[in-house]
């Protein structure tokens, strides 16, 4: 049974399960009735991030237009352009074996495709939430939803998974951004 989170908790992922080492965090969400003339594209991305928060190079930055790190320890499994459907609308794969040393956390974020044109917001968003999934066998370790919290947000940092003496943690996080992804980017150290 996994364990469903709220805003600001934190759980260890490897201490209790030293076997860890692939998951899939799936992130999904549904937009409340619509009719702004434009589909909803939401976009999942992680930041790999060093001791500072920062990335140490623009390819930290895993993304529709970068789906696979160089070290191989993280893989954007592609962009949905719709987020129709039931279950995960995107996945992100990890192998916590390939972490570079240089990283001390990955952060999962969400954006809106082109949202000031489009005039969208995260409060047009609900059912938003992030899961991690044990790769190897299936199951579900944590589930954190997001919740109905946001309004004039474009972007959302959804969740991390972190370093701490040698283990790896999860926390839920839920902050939101204004300024989309080249905001969360520039935050992050992207070059943008």
């Amino acid at each position: 049974m996994a364990i469903s989170l709220q805003k600001g908790q934190k759980v260890d992922l490897t201490k209790g399960n030293p076997s860890l080492k692939h998951l899939l965090i799936g992130l999904g969400w549904d937009v409340n009735k619509y009719d702004g003339g434009h589909d909803f594209d939401l976009d999942a991305a992680a930041f790999l991030l060093g001791a500072n928060g920062k990335v140490n190079s623009d390819e930290d930055f895993v993304f529709y237009n970068n789906l696979k790190h160089k070290s191989g320890a993280v893989e954007h499994m592609g962009d949905n352009l719709t987020g129709a459907g039931e279950g995960d609308d995107e996945e992100i794969k990890v192998d916590l074996s390939k972490v570079p040393d240089n990283v001390d956390k990955i952060d999962f974020t969400v954006t809106i495709y082109d949202a000031d044109a489009r005039k969208q917001k995260f409060g047009q968003v609900s059912n938003a939430y992030i899961r991690v999934v044990d790769e190897d066998s299936g199951k579900e370790i944590i589930r954190y939803d997001l919740g109905e919290d946001f309004s004039i947000e474009t972007a959302v940092v959804v969740g991390e998974i972190y370093r701490n003496k040698g283990e790896w943690k999860f926390n839920a996080i839920g902050a939101g951004w204004s300024g989309g992804l080249a905001a969360l980017g520039r935050n992050y150290g992207v070059n943008v």
